[in-house]
């Protein structure tokens, strides 16, 4: 893989205006680091209290391939697509962040920044698509960054992979906190003929003010419910992914937000925990302070509680549970009102019956479906 980048900045200068992250921690695998003193900040935020804006830069990512195997146990797929690195929107706790520091950036303000696109993902899938080893396996886009961050709107390289996956019949699930999806209705609807496609519509909060500082450039709360009746009335499924849940901050909403999702239509549900890899904590942590100030000590104590008194643990099958009293009391508020608003059935299974591999040959077939 090859990616026009530099290396990330230090710590902003001063208070950035709009963004997730408050923080530009030094990359981990960098033997230097750069911080910079909390006097320093104070200073610069005396100066510009209104803080400042800082513009979102594209790169372009020479990915040799699209299609990612995953090897998770505890995950429920094998197979992701993700058209972007780095995430516009700006969710402070986003457990991908890390991922960026591969790139030689930053997980923090660089990750909602400094953006890399897959401008020839489209034609990559379907030579991909293509090979004689591919089943037609369900794919999930995004695992990693959201496949519909405001930039797409300009560069379309979702679409394009949809249209590929629409002509292939290709199975895909989609994951997006972004109303951007339903301008892709017609894609999803030949796809849903296939029975080959769902959408999964992330709720964190009902509350449009938490929602517009910890996520801040996704789609507000009634717009990602507007999105789920659009895309349940077009007859695509509609999964509600209340994630994550932060003890303390959104964790008292689980039942309006299993209602509200029932009401516009999801048709099931599942949850996640917070989590808080590698420098993702001190992002989380300074974002507390910077909002929440007078929540921060229970709402990290709780945190806590989940993870045998550390901020996080990665092991498989806790890490996106965790351990507990606590954490068993949130899974379940979650079963017993999932239940209540019918959305405790399964996960929509999707098929590759109906697959046909892409023919770049540009000769007529023999048989075809």
């Amino acid at each position: 893989m090859a990616v026009d980048t530099q290396y990330a900045d230090a710590l902003p200068d001063e208070t950035v205006r709009g963004r997730g992250a408050g923080l530009n921690p030094g990359n981990r695998f960098d033997g230097l680091r750069l911080h910079v003193l909390g006097q320093q900040l104070d200073e610069a935020a005396a100066a510009h209290p209104e803080g400042r804006q800082v513009a979102t830069r594209i790169y372009a990512d020479r990915t040799a391939s699209v299609i990612n195997r995953v090897d998770s146990p505890d995950l429920g797929f094998k197979w992701t697509l993700n058209p972007y690195r780095g995430c516009e929107h700006g969710c402070v706790y986003c457990y991908a962040r890390p991922t960026h520091e591969l790139l030689g950036f930053s997980c923090g303000l660089d990750f909602e920044t400094k953006i890399t696109a897959k401008h020839d993902a489209p034609g990559i899938l379907q030579r991909e698509l293509a090979a004689p080893t591919w089943a037609g396996e369900p794919i999930v886009m995004s695992g990693v960054t959201d496949c519909y961050q405001p930039i797409e709107a300009k560069l379309q390289i979702t679409r394009r992979c949809l249209a590929v996956m629409a002509q292939c019949r290709q199975p895909v699930g989609i994951v997006t906190k972004s109303r951007l999806v339903v301008r892709d209705l017609d894609l999803l609807q030949q796809l849903a003929k296939a029975n080959a496609v769902s959408v999964g519509i992330s709720l964190t909060t009902l509350d449009a003010r938490l929602s517009a500082v910890m996520e801040p450039r996704a789609s507000c709360p009634a717009d990602r419910l507007r999105a789920m009746r659009e895309l349940s009335d077009a007859g695509i499924p509609v999964v509600a992914i209340l994630a994550p849940i932060i003890p303390g901050l959104n964790d008292r909403e689980i039942p309006r937000l299993l209602e509200s999702a029932a009401q516009a239509g999801a048709t099931c549900a599942m949850w996640i925990m917070l989590r808080l890899p590698y420098q993702v904590k001190a992002l989380f942590l300074e974002w507390l302070q910077r909002h929440y100030p007078e929540r921060r000590a229970r709402i990290v104590s709780q945190v806590r509680s989940m993870h045998g008194g550390e901020l996080y643990r990665s092991t498989f099958g806790t890490r996106m549970r965790g351990t507990g009293p606590l954490a068993e009391q949130i899974a379940a508020t979650f079963r017993v009102f999932a239940d209540r608003c019918g959305l405790h059935r399964r996960l929509p299974q999707l098929s590759s019956a109906s697959f046909r591999r892409p023919n770049l040959t540009g000769q007529m077939e023999l048989f075809t479906a």
